[in-house]
């Protein structure tokens, strides 16, 4: 059975978008009086930037360029330090190019930061997938697909190459019958197989299935196997393919619960991951961070402003509460 699903479409929040007055040239001028002389001063550098949109910032490195002679974002980079020039940077990067070069740094060096593999490339819409493959070359010369299999080993491997392709099915049809056709595949695979796990035919379902399909898919799984699809991931797989695995199955049932759950990890514990906190406010400002927020207080019963605002401190703590707003 093919059900094709016509939805009211949510819109998602965001909580940066493009000014309607942008002036690029006082803006400009602005930034430049933050910086010039004697130290610097950062509040208009905070109040530009979280209030013009990516593609404005962009305009604003060119017309600085123009004006001034000097490479905007070069100049930023010197006047500015710790976690609060790392977050300026991010956000004067287009988000595919931060991507790339993120997937670059987990790369460099001894040992790889699977996390971050597996935060990009399973998380992103073909679309991106595609645009951050074109832009690693770029920048780097090299082919994304080629260091991933220079990296990674296994089962962990395979599911990176295949989530790489941007394959995903991203139509809004439910295949009922190909559902349960699939949730039995995986079942046969792992919990109902006598010994061992097939983990090429979870890969191949988590990997190309559209969100939509994948939740009806996990509904069938649980009336088959009895429990959920989470229970399966977790008794027959380990490692980072098991973090990989549940990272798709979080996006595919609520990917704003997804984010807030990281925000949440980031600021846990002893310390702050800041990397981690920086890198899932700014790169979710202008899709659906309100959207995100409110979810974040539904699961944790804290403010995500509060919460950001105990754990940073100084100018980087202004930025990223700028980039949230209250």
């Amino acid at each position: 059975v093919n059900h094709s699903y016509y939805f009211v479409v949510h819109c998602t929040i965001p909580t940066v978008t493009p000014t309607d007055d942008f002036d690029p040239e006082q803006d400009c001028n602005r930034l430049h009086e933050a910086m010039d002389g004697l130290g610097t001063n950062e509040r208009p550098i905070i109040r530009i930037m979280t209030r013009r949109s990516t593609n404005q910032r962009q305009i604003l490195k060119q017309q600085y360029e123009d004006m001034f002679g000097d490479n905007l974002v070069e100049k930023l980079q010197s006047e500015l330090r710790g976690d609060f020039e790392s977050t300026i940077m991010q956000i004067m990067d287009r988000p595919v190019v931060y991507d790339a070069k993120q997937l670059r740094k987990a790369m460099i060096g001894p040992g790889t930061n699977d996390e971050i593999l597996i935060e990009i490339l399973c998380s992103r819409s073909n679309e991106k997938i595609n645009q951050i493959r074109l832009v690693y070359h770029e920048l780097f010369d090299r082919g994304l697909a080629d260091d991933l299999r220079d990296e990674t080993s296994g089962d962990f491997k395979h599911l990176l190459m295949a989530v790489t392709l941007g394959e995903r099915d991203e139509l809004f049809d439910v295949d009922e019958g190909q559902a349960e056709a699939d949730a039995q595949a995986i079942f046969d695979a792992g919990e109902n197989r006598w010994f061992g796990t097939d983990e090429d035919e979870f890969t191949k379902v988590l990997a190309t299935r559209s969100y939509l399909q994948l939740r009806w898919i996990f509904n069938k799984y649980e009336e088959i196997a009895g429990n959920s699809i989470e229970d399966a991931i977790d008794s027959e797989t380990s490692g980072n393919l098991q973090t990989a695995y549940r990272a798709i199955v979080a996006m595919a049932k609520d990917h704003h619960a997804y984010y807030a759950q990281k925000l949440h990890d980031a600021m846990r514990g002893i310390g702050t991951d800041e990397d981690a906190l920086t890198r899932h406010i700014v790169g979710r400002s202008e899709i659906d961070l309100a959207d995100i927020k409110d979810k974040y207080e539904e699961m944790f019963g804290n403010d995500l402003y509060e919460d950001i605002s105990s754990e940073c401190s100084g100018d980087y703590k202004r930025l990223l509460l700028s980039i949230l707003r209250e």
